[in-house]
């Protein structure tokens, strides 16, 4: 179990204070991991809890899509901190004129790192883990241009399935993505996961509220 540790916007856990908040009751519950967003959050969890953190930057790609860790300043910064593990946008898009697999086949050559390729489709996969990322998580199906048009009302679960078949045993496969109870998790897992990663569900109680006060809405 893997929690992702994060804060948005204007939630009042948007503090590295609060997101390591948030890491210290994952640790509490039982978490093996923290994926965690921003240098000075990924200080603070660490300050904090003894688990190992998976570490990335946000920012954008040039059509204003999110992009997760895509310059080498953003590697540097991110090992700065200690982090055993820093995530990558592992799709074709380009940062710094190279794909995701050319990006991560960089950091592999230039860095000493763990990487963990975030990707969409099971082409990115296959590229990224060739290219030498150490796990690929299913963190960006439906997230990109490419993949919005999938109808997913919940996990890509088939798009799991499909690389836990395919990577290898040497490249966990980690299920990322509308996990949001304990029965998907429980299901990923069964589906070929290596571990799961929660996010929104644990962490934004904002989020949490508004679907119990959206389904009584609707029943009234």
């Amino acid at each position: 179990m893997i929690v992702s540790c994060q804060a948005e916007g204007d939630s009042p856990f948007n503090s590295p204070e609060g997101v390591a908040s948030f890491a210290i009751c994952a640790e509490m519950g039982g978490a093996s991991a923290i994926r965690a967003e921003g240098v000075q959050n990924i200080m603070e969890i660490r300050r904090k809890v003894s688990l190992p953190v998976t570490g990335l930057i946000k920012s954008t790609f040039p059509d204003g899509e999110v992009r997760i860790t895509g310059s080498r300043d953003e590697v540097t910064g991110l090992l700065e901190t200690g982090c055993e593990m820093i995530a990558v946008d592992g799709t074709f898009r380009l940062r710094e004129g190279m794909t995701g697999p050319e990006f991560i086949r960089m950091i592999k050559r230039e860095y000493q790192a763990l990487v963990m390729a975030d990707i969409a489709t099971r082409s990115e996969a296959l590229a990224c883990a060739e290219a030498g990322a150490d796990c690929v998580s299913t963190t960006l199906s439906g997230y990109t241009p490419e993949t919005k048009s999938i109808d997913l009302q919940g996990p890509d679960f088939k798009l799991l399935e499909e690389l836990a078949g395919c990577i290898g045993e040497d490249k966990p496969v980690i299920a990322e993505g509308r996990i949001n109870t304990p029965r998907l998790a429980k299901q990923a897992i069964e589906k070929g996961a290596w571990a799961v990663v929660t996010g929104t569900a644990i962490t934004r109680p904002q989020v949490i509220t508004k679907w119990f006060y959206d389904a009584i809405n609707e029943k009234i």
